[in-house]
């Protein structure tokens, strides 16, 4: 549950950051960009995959408790030998 707050509250700034460097691009050039939609999804897609991975990374998820031995024990085979 927690997860999606993150990924929700990343969203949000991301949107306003990416519209800030769009802003910033737009006041260097000294006009408004022709595809200006198109810059915009390029600058927020590139950040949510940088900040996703990121929240995905070092969030820990207690959903399920963690396991120390993965390794499953095999039964041991009884030594049959043959006379």
């Amino acid at each position: 549950m927690m997860e999606m707050v993150y990924f929700t509250i990343a969203a949000v700034v991301l949107y306003v950051v990416s519209d800030w460097i769009l802003n910033q691009i737009e006041i260097k050039q000294g006009a408004r960009l022709e595809n200006r939609s198109m810059i915009f999804f390029v600058i927020i897609g590139t950040l949510s995959v940088i900040s996703f991975y990121i929240i995905q990374t070092l969030y820990i998820k207690t959903d399920k408790p963690a396991v120390e031995n993965t390794q499953l024990e095999q039964p041991q085979q009884p030594n049959i030998t043959k006379p």
